[in-house]
């Protein structure tokens, strides 16, 4: 009987006896990948450094590139904090699989600045006895958001098995870079909703009035148009 049965099995096509160890290869690999991925959360955890990692600042030096000469008055500027929480979901994977969901806490500043390098002389009235000034200048504008990285940190970051794996294989800088400028956006926004050009406009015009009748002009009067 026993010999019947390797005769059997010896006359199995070599596919088919094979292909029954696909399964457990693909255990394996499954095994091998948790095991990378557990090793990679381990040595990136806080205050845990097996191999006594040291830190070498190898970076070049900075290198100008463009010079523009500054011909604005800023009156204002006001700092924000937003929390972007940013999630990418796959249509038909769950979240467990294959998504990644950011809470990212940004700092950063608006400046508002009132342009005077296009100002021109008509912009600018004096009566004879140089005692009356009136500016016509533009109306305040509000310059990008500028995010503080010293200030800005990420509070949580969930990803899927699919993510981890290609997190631990290659570095992914487009998420962060995402991150950023969402943070930008609203922090742009929350500029806009708010008062700082008014009152750009205000610091400005107590400037202007300070430095002329510095000068010696009694009145001076600016408008914005």
């Amino acid at each position: 009987m026993r010999e019947d049965t390797e005769r059997r099995r010896s006359l199995l096509p070599r596919r088919e006896r094979g292909g029954r160890r696909w399964p457990l290869a693909a255990v394996a690999l499954l095994v091998l990948a948790v095991v990378l991925m557990t090793v990679g959360q381990l040595l990136r955890l806080p205050g845990l450094d097996v191999f006594g990692t040291e830190v070498k600042d190898r970076s070049g030096p900075a290198v100008l590139k463009s010079v523009q000469d500054m011909k604005r008055y800023e009156g204002a500027s006001g700092t924000y904090q937003v929390v972007v929480d940013l999630e990418h979901d796959a249509k038909f994977l769950p979240a467990a699989i294959r998504g990644t969901r950011t809470l990212y806490v940004a700092t950063g500043s608006v400046g508002a600045y009132v342009e005077l390098g296009g100002v021109g002389e008509d912009a600018v009235t004096v009566d004879t006895r140089r005692t009356t000034a009136t500016l016509r200048l533009p109306h305040a504008r509000l310059a990008a958001p500028a995010l503080d990285p010293g200030r800005s940190y990420a509070v949580s970051k969930q990803r899927g098995l699919l993510d981890r794996l290609g997190d631990f294989f290659s570095d992914n800088p487009a998420s962060e870079q995402a991150v950023n400028v969402l943070a930008a956006r609203h922090i742009g926004e929350a500029a806009e909703g708010s008062d700082l050009t008014s009152r750009a406009e205000r610091n400005t015009t107590a400037m202007l009035q300070g430095l002329l009748r510095a000068l010696g002009f009694e009145r001076v009067t600016v408008t914005y148009v």
